[in-house]
C-alpha cells in the first residue's frame, strides 16, 4: 500500500472536493449546514502524517494535535477508491482518522468576520452588561442611613451591603471564567445574568439584616459574570487594531456604574419613598439586560462554534471524523479544577512584576470604593448636601474617565501604531505604560486636592472638581496596566488576569469598611493625605519598568521576552 497515490481532502465553501492526481474533482457534494452555517472548512493542512491546530483561541493542550493521516477516505471516494478494493477497505476501517474543523478564510461563522455595527453593538451591549453589575454595587451606598434605621444596622453592617457584593467578584470568577470556555459565553451570560435579577428580587423582598447581606453576597458573585466574560467577549469579536478602541469605550462602564449607583440610591432616600425601590429598579434593570442577552447576543467564543460547526458537519455528511478541537480535549475534572484554582496563584506568586502590577491596580480600585464612603463625610457632614445632591458629586469622576477614553483614543492608541508598524507589527509591552506615567502623578494630585479644599468654609465646587482628576487618573492607570499585563504575559495572560482581578476585588471590598471611620476620626484633610503619600509612592512604578522590564521579563518563567 505503500506505492499508492497520496490525495488532498480539499473542503470548500458549500461543497466538498476530493481532488486526485489522476485529473480533476472525482466528487462534488453540495452541503446544507442550516441556515446558520453557510460555508464549511477550506482546508485540512497535513504534513508528515501530522496535523496541528492553529487556532489562537484554544487552550494550549489542544494547539498540537496529531492523528494519522490516510491517503484516502471512506466519506469522499475518488478514482483510486474505484480502482482498488482493497484500499477502499482499508479506508472504511481507518477508525483513527480525524477531520479536524476549522474557520475559513472569510468565514461567516468566525466573530471576528462579522458585520462591524454588530460587532459595535455587541461592544456596547456587553458594556451595558457591566454598567449594570458595577451600578448595583454601589447603589447601596447612598441608602445606608435608611436601610441602619430600617434594619438597626451598625455603620459597619451597612457598609457591608457594598463590600460583600463586590467580595462577590472574588469567588465569581473561578465559576463563570472557565465554564464559558468549555461550554461557551451565551450560556454563562443567561445563567449568570438570570441568577443575577433572581437576586435583586430577594434583596427587595428581605427581611432581616443577615438576609440582605447573604442576598448582596449571592448577588456579586452572579454579577461577576458580565465583569468576566463582558471583556472576553471583546478578545472574540475584534482584531488586534481595533480591539484597543473597544476595550477604551468598554473600561468606562466600571467607573461609570458606581459613579451612577449613588446618584440613584440618594434621591430614593431623599424622595422618602421605601427602600425597597432601589432594588425594584434593579431588578427591572438587570431583567431588561437578561432579555437583551436572551434575544440578541449569540454565542462568540470561537472553539464553541467550531463544536457546532463539526456536529453539522457529521449530520449533513454522514461522517463521524469531523471534530472540532475543543472536542478532543481529554483532561480530567480534577485536573482541570487544579488548573483553573491553582495555576493563576503560581504565575502570580512567581513573577514579582505582576504582583506590583497588580497591588498597584488594587489599591486604585479600592481607593475607588473608599470615596463612597469618603464624599458623604465632606460633603453631607462637612457641606451639608442632601443624599441626592451628594450622589451628583460623583459624576466628576465619570466625567474624568471620559477624558481619559478620549485622550487613549486621540493620543495613545495612534501613538501605540505609530511604534508598531514601525516595528514590523510589533510593539514591546512597555509601549502602554505612558499612560501610567502620566496617571499615577495626577491622582496624587487629585487626592491632595479633595483633601485640602474639603473645608467647609471652601466652595465645596473645588472637592467636586478634584473628582476629574480621580476619574481621568484611574482609567488611564487601567487602560495603561492592564493592557500591559495581557501583552507582558500573553501565553498566560487569562490566568493573570484571573489572580489579578481576585486580589483588586478583595481591595474594592476591603476599603469601604473603613472609609467612613478614616475620614471622621483622621479629618478629611489628613486621610486624604495619607492616601496621597501611598499613591505616591506607587508612582515610580511605571518608570521602573519601562526601563527594566525587557530585562525582568528575559528572566522571567511566563512572562515574553523580546
Amino acid at each position: 500500500m505503500s506505492s499508492r497515490p497520496s490525495t488532498e481532502l480539499h473542503v470548500d465553501h458549500s461543497t466538498l472536493v476530493n481532488n486526485s492526481p489522476h485529473g480533476g474533482p472525482s466528487r462534488v457534494d453540495s452541503l446544507d449546514l442550516e441556515a446558520h452555517i453557510p460555508k464549511l472548512m477550506d482546508s485540512i493542512k497535513t504534513k508528515g502524517g501530522i496535523e496541528t491546530v492553529q487556532d489562537a483561541d484554544v487552550d494550549q493542550e489542544s494547539r498540537q494535535l496529531e492523528r494519522r493521516t490516510s491517503a484516502v477516505n471512506d466519506a469522499w471516494p475518488s478514482a483510486e477508491l474505484a480502482e482498488d478494493p482493497a484500499l477502499a477497505m482499508e479506508a472504511k476501517n481507518e477508525k483513527s482518522d480525524l477531520f479536524l474543523v476549522t474557520f475559513d478564510e472569510g468565514d461567516p461563522l468566525n466573530p471576528k468576520n462579522w458585520s462591524r455595527w454588530f460587532r459595535w453593538y455587541l461592544t456596547f451591549a456587553s458594556s451595558l452588561l457591566v454598567l449594570n453589575a458595577s451600578f448595583a454595587s454601589s447603589a447601596p451606598s447612598g441608602l445606608i442611613r435608611t436601610l441602619m434605621s430600617e434594619f438597626h444596622m451598625s455603620q459597619i453592617e451597612g457598609t457591608l451591603t457594598v463590600s460583600l457584593f463586590i467580595a462577590g467578584y472574588c469567588v465569581g470568577p473561578f465559576v463563570w471564567a472557565p465554564t464559558s470556555e468549555s461550554i461557551g459565553r451565551r450560556p454563562m451570560f443567561i445563567v449568570g445574568f438570570f441568577g443575577y435579577f433572581i437576586f435583586q428580587i430577594a434583596c427587595a423582598l428581605a427581611p432581616n439584616t443577615a438576609a440582605l447581606l447573604v442576598f448582596r453576597f449571592l448577588s456579586g458573585c452572579f454579577a461577576a459574570c458580565p465583569l468576566t466574560n463582558s471583556g472576553a467577549v471583546l478578545g472574540d469579536i475584534w482584531d488586534n487594531e481595533t480591539r484597543g478602541s473597544a476595550t477604551a469605550i468598554f473600561t468606562l462602564s466600571p467607573f461609570a456604574g458606581p459613579a451612577i449607583g449613588p446618584i440613584v440610591g440618594g434621591y430614593i432616600e431623599l424622595s422618602g419613598i421605601k427602600w425597597q425601590w432601589l432594588f425594584w429598579i434593579l431588578t427591572i434593570f438587570s431583567g431588561v439586560c437578561w432579555l437583551m442577552i436572551l434575544f440578541t447576543i449569540p454565542e462568540t467564543y470561537g472553539p464553541v462554534i467550531l463544536v457546532k460547526k463539526a456536529k453539522a458537519l457529521r449530520k449533513s455528511s454522514g461522517d463521524s471524523r469531523y471534530k472540532a478541537a475543543l472536542e478532543l480535549q481529554e483532561v480530567s475534572m480534577g485536573k482541570k479544577l487544579g488548573r483553573i484554582l491553582g495555576r493563576p496563584w503560581k504565575i502570580f506568586f512567581f513573577e514579582p512584576m505582576l504582583v506590583i502590577i497588580t497591588l498597584y491596580m488594587s489599591f486604585v480600585y479600592g481607593l475607588l470604593y473608599l470615596l463612597f464612603l469618603a464624599y458623604p463625610v465632606v460633603f453631607i457632614q462637612g457641606h451639608h448636601l442632601n443624599a441626592g445632591e451628594s450622589g451628583l458629586t460623583f459624576l466628576p469622576i465619570f466625567l474624568g474617565g471620559v477624558i481619559g477614553v478620549i485622550l487613549y483614543l486621540y493620543i495613545y492608541a495612534p501613538m501605540y501604531t505609530r511604534v508598531s508598524q514601525a516595528n514590523g507589527g510589533k510593539a514591546s509591552p512597555e509601549t502602554r505604560l505612558p499612560m501610567a506615567k502620566i496617571g499615577g502623578p495626577i491622582l496624587t494630585i487629585s487626592m491632595l486636592w479633595f483633601g485640602w479644599t474639603s473645608y467647609p468654609h471652601i466652595s465645596l465646587w473645588a472637592p467636586v472638581l478634584a473628582g476629574l482628576g480621580v476619574g481621568l487618573s484611574i482609567v488611564l492607570l487601567f487602560l495603561s496596566l492592564f493592557n500591559y499585563i495581557i501583552d507582558a504575559y500573553l501565553p498566560v495572560a487569562a490566568s493573570a488576569l484571573a489572580a489579578s482581578t481576585v486580589v483588586r476585588s478583595a481591595f474594592g471590598a476591603a476599603f469601604p469598611l473603613f472609609g467612613n471611620q478614616m475620614y471622621v476620626r483622621l479629618d478629611p484633610r489628613i486621610a486624604s493625605t495619607v492616601l496621597a503619600a501611598i499613591t505616591l509612592l506607587m508612582v515610580p512604578v511605571p518608570f521602573v519598568f519601562e526601563k527594566l522590564g525587557p530585562r525582568i521579563r528575559k528572566s522571567s518563567r511566563y512572562g515574553l521576552s523580546d
